[in-house]
């Protein structure tokens, strides 16, 4: 006689013996802050009741290649205990975990519903109805991006955008690393025009504003899929072909200030023309937290940083020749401005060349040449002890960069601010061409001989704000919170 199917909604820690008929939903990879690593997912039955699983890192490797999202399966067997994730992604008081004598067996089935996302609204989380321990879909149009915050010492990517939803309410989500750095990609893009729709999977809630998780959030931008369709083509006419701009705040940042030495260069407005080839090629390996360079690609080690590499990673360093009117200048391109525009990591670049069986550091991808040719504004810091400088910040938006022409430079390239004297003029660009590297805060080799950054996060206003509250939160709830350093606004 054939074993009936439990029910999700039915599961209680009353016996291991259950039997479900489910379709994963999501299936997500957390490493806790030991390194070790587990696997979560989302089951769903044919009555719409969904639960939270774990496969402890013990069975990982059972696991991992045989799971897939949107799959139909019958499940045997396994333990239930209270659902005390820090953060939850469905009501169920419950979750279930894979034991050794679990079972999976993939089915063709019809009668669960298909993947799909559950959408929070908007009006709820501006009214507080919201729980403090749960994890939400989002969907909204971005209206107008807050504030950019760029990969230094010290530092996190951080994009703050605001959100529209149909009904006109909107919310903030702040998009931290490589999800800020994602949507910086997309932004950037000269060829993505119109109206930005954003969709992001297991969004923590707090204080009217969304942000990611550090695992298990999903960050979909204006993908061919019929939620974000179906979004855009309620979105008024006119909207649809607006792309969202930059408020004043996040132009600020471009601005100088007190906060600023007298070695500090506002802003400059360049083309770049081609790479300039170095010795050391097109990335090098470096600390899997900071920026530093490691001592030995193939060694682990402890990094400057308190961090332990047991496998540096490759990191960009790209130098290009940039030019200003009829003279140019080389810059060196670091990991985090890169990464921005390009829309990967070296790791990740690196790792698709070694698959088509090319690993000489010195043939440089065809994907780098999206740095090739385009009108960017940078903002630098002269350090003319060393005879070099060090890029802060970049950004190639038509409409900043027009900003910045009207608002900085004047016909003959100089500054409009009271630090003029540093921007290199039409008679002194060429002699200044070797030396204008820019490295400085950037440069791996010269952050190995600071002091370790303190993981700390940059905002507006003086005041401490939790680290929870602000950033990005690991699904698992295994990150201990900080406390964050403020500095007032310029």
């Amino acid at each position: 006689m054939s074993r009936k199917v439990d029910s999700v909604k039915d599961i209680n820690d009353s016996k291991e013996t259950w039997r479900l008929v489910v379709r994963i939903m999501n299936v997500w990879s957390v490493v806790n802050n030991k390194g070790i690593e587990h696997l979560e997912m989302i089951v769903m039955d044919s009555l719409g009741d969904r639960i939270q699983v774990l496969i402890r890192h013990d069975h990982l490797l059972k696991w991992k290649e045989v799971i897939k999202e949107n799959m139909t399966c019958i499940i045997n067997n396994g333990s239930v205990y209270n659902n005390d994730f820090q953060w939850k992604v469905c009501d169920h008081s419950k979750k279930f975990v894979f034991l050794g004598g679990t079972t999976m067996k993939a089915i063709e089935l019809q009668n669960i519903p298909p993947k799909g996302y559950f959408f929070k609204d908007f009006g709820e989380i501006l009214q507080g109805k919201c729980k403090t321990d749960r994890l939400e879909d989002i969907i909204g149009a971005v209206s107008e991006i807050n504030h950019i915050q760029s990969n230094t010492p010290g530092k996190k990517v951080v994009v703050s955008v605001v959100l529209k939803d149909l009904k006109g309410n909107c919310i903030n989500c702040n998009l931290w690393e490589i999800y800020g750095s994602k949507f910086l990609a997309y932004y950037n893009d000269p060829k993505n025009n119109g109206a930005i729709v954003i969709l992001l999977t297991h969004a923590m809630v707090k204080d009217d504003q969304v942000l990611n998780a550090w695992s298990g959030s999903k960050l979909l931008i204006n993908e061919d899929i019929p939620e974000i369709q179906d979004f855009m083509s309620k979105l008024p006419t006119n909207e649809q072909k607006e792309k969202p701009t930059q408020s004043a705040k996040s132009l600020s940042n471009w601005s100088g200030g007190s906060q600023y030495s007298q070695e500090t260069l506002c802003a400059t407005v360049a083309t770049t023309l081609k790479f300039a080839v170095s010795k050391y090629g097109w990335f090098y390996y470096g600390c899997t937290r900071c920026s530093s360079k490691a001592p030995n690609p193939e060694k682990a080690y402890e990094c400057s940083c308190g961090q332990k590499v047991e496998q540096p990673i490759p990191r960009y360093k790209i130098e290009i020749y940039v030019s200003n009117g009829e003279s140019k200048y080389r810059f060196v391109f670091w990991d985090s401005e890169c990464a921005a525009i390009l829309g990967m990591t070296a790791e990740f670049m690196h790792n698709s060349m070694v698959e088509n069986e090319e690993d000489d550091l010195m043939v440089y991808p065809d994907e780098l040449e999206m740095l090739l040719n385009k009108k960017m504004t940078f903002r630098v810091k002269v350090q003319p002890t060393f005879s070099q400088a060090s890029v802060w910040k970049l950004c190639d938006d038509e409409v900043f960069v027009k900003d910045i022409e009207n608002d900085y430079i004047v016909e003959d390239n100089q500054s409009k601010t009271e630090y003029a004297k540093l921007v290199p003029n039409k008679e002194n660009l060429e002699t200044s061409a070797q030396t204008l590297s820019a490295s400085g805060e950037n440069d791996p080799e010269s952050i190995i001989l600071m002091t370790p950054a303190k993981g700390v996060v940059i905002v507006d206003k003086g005041e401490e704000v939790d680290f929870e509250a602000s950033g990005a939160t690991q699904l698992s709830g295994t990150k201990p919170s900080k406390k964050l350093k403020i500095e007032p606004s310029s």
